[in-house]
C-alpha cells in the first residue's frame, strides 16, 4: 500500500509536434517548477518524439511507438497536459496519443497548461477538459496560460514578468497533489470502477 504522503509521479505530456514549435519553451519553464514540488517527481513525453500512426491499427510501428510511451502514461499518479492552440483547439497528434490510450487516464487528475494567441490557449484547454472526462480523468480547476506567449520570454527563455505565471502554476500543481493523493489513496480502498 502507497502512503498518502508519497510523492505523485506526474507525466508532463508536451502536446505540439508543429515545426518551429515554441512549447519547449513552455515545457522548460514547467519542469523547474515540476521539479520545485517536494510532492512530485516528473516525466516527459513529447509528442514531436512519438510514432503513432492515425490508424489506430496494432502494426509494429505502432506496438513500438506504444512501448515508449504507455509506461510513462500508466505508472503516472498525475498529469500535466501542455498544448498549443491550433484553430481554437487542441492539436490532432496530442489527440492521437490521448486517444491510443485508455485505461492509464482513468481516476487520474490532469492539469492543463496552454498557450497560443490573444486566448492564451483557453478554447484547447476547454476542449481537453471534455476529451478528459470522457476518459475518466479529473482535470483541477485552475489552469496556467499564456496570450502571445513568444513575447512573455526572453531569449533565453526565462519569463519576462513571473509573478502571475508562477502564482498560476503554484496553484494548479497545489490541487493536481490534491486530486492526486485523494484519487490514490481512495483506489486503494475501492480500485476505480468496482460499483
Amino acid at each position: 500500500m502507497t502512503t498518502t504522503t508519497a510523492p505523485l509521479h506526474v507525466t508532463l505530456l508536451v502536446g505540439s509536434n508543429r515545426h518551429g514549435r515554441f512549447g519547449p519553451v513552455v515545457a522548460d519553464w514547467l519542469l523547474d517548477h515540476l521539479r520545485a514540488h517536494d510532492d512530485l517527481v516528473p516525466e516527459v513525453v513529447d509528442v514531436a518524439g512519438t510514432d503513432l500512426p492515425t490508424t489506430f491499427a496494432p502494426t509494429p510501428r505502432a506496438t513500438a511507438a506504444l512501448a515508449e510511451i504507455t509506461p510513462s502514461l500508466a505508472g503516472a499518479d498525475a498529469f500535466v497536459v501542455l498544448t498549443p492552440e491550433y484553430n481554437h483547439s487542441f492539436p490532432a497528434g496530442l489527440k492521437n496519443v490521448i486517444d491510443w490510450h485508455f485505461t492509464e487516464w482513468r481516476a487520474k487528475p490532469v492539469g492543463l497548461v496552454s498557450y497560443g494567441g490573444l486566448a492564451g490557449g483557453l478554447r484547447a484547454s476547454e476542449h481537453l477538459r471534455q476529451v478528459f472526462a470522457e476518459l475518466h480523468a479529473v482535470t483541477v480547476r485552475d489552469t496556467v496560460s499564456f496570450h502571445n506567449a513568444g513575447a512573455s520570454f526572453d531569449d533565453a527563455g526565462r519569463l519576462r514578468d513571473p509573478s502571475g505565471p508562477d502564482a498560476a502554476a503554484k496553484t494548479m500543481l497545489d490541487q493536481l497533489v490534491w486530486w492526486g493523493r485523494a484519487l490514490r489513496e481512495a483506489k486503494e480502498k475501492r480500485p476505480y470502477g468496482d460499483g
